[in-house]
């Protein structure tokens, strides 16, 4: 293994709280919509991309008026998350810092561009991560974006940590193994290992042989 590919929400942090204080302060702004988010609605669209998120949240709305109203939150969310950030799980930095000494190590959400900047620029975490992307910047699924990282930095034998069924998709679309953290949001039966602390990450990496050089 040379190098760990991460999700973003339900792997490295749970942003819930301060997702649904933007979103519902941008509803406010449109007073004749009546509307106000629980945990629950946003905990149910974790892992998803953008437009399907939109239809969830927003069943009844034509695309004309979903587009920009999305549009205005995300734009509230991204200012948010770099101001307040969101809650990171137990020991994450301490644990990045011991792994990026032996491995590369990588971000592939299913978020909008400028999401992972935010992160960054709350959680100062960039320093232990080489590249990322997103659906917000590519337009591609999210395991065309694992294959797109994969190639663009010449990795030889990754594995993808996520949370979802959408993570396990992605991770067998690039054809790479998928370890389950069993703590986030998502339900998922068929993994390759599985995590019930991001911590126990420093184990499971310790099953595939090292490639890089410590």
């Amino acid at each position: 293994m040379d190098s760990i590919i991460f999700d973003l929400d339900g792997t490295i942090w749970n942003p819930i709280e301060t997702v649904l204080h933007a979103w519902n302060s941008c509803l406010k702004n449109h007073t004749h919509m009546k509307k106000e988010f629980t945990r629950a609605d946003f905990k149910k669209t974790m892992g998803l991309q953008m437009d399907e998120i939109s239809r969830i949240l927003f069943p009844d709305m034509s695309e004309d008026f979903r587009k920009p109203l999305i549009e205005e939150c995300c734009n509230t969310e991204r200012e948010y998350i770099r101001q307040q950030g969101g809650n990171l799980y137990p020991k994450v930095e301490e644990v990045l810092n011991v792994l990026a000494k032996k491995y590369n190590l990588f971000i592939v959400s299913n978020c909008e561009d400028g999401y992972i900047e935010s992160f960054y620029d709350y959680h100062k975490l960039e320093k232990y991560f080489l590249d990322y992307e997103n659906p917000g910047r590519t337009g591609l699924s999210k395991g065309e974006n694992i294959n797109l990282i994969i190639s663009r930095n010449s990795l030889t034998s990754p594995i993808y940590v996520g949370d979802t069924g959408g993570d396990l998709n992605a991770a067998r679309y690039a054809g790479i193994p998928f370890v389950y953290a069993k703590y986030g949001f998502g339900e998922v039966k068929e993994y390759d290992f599985a995590i019930e602390r991001f911590d126990e990450l420093l184990t499971i990496v310790g099953k595939y042989p090292q490639i890089k050089d410590t």
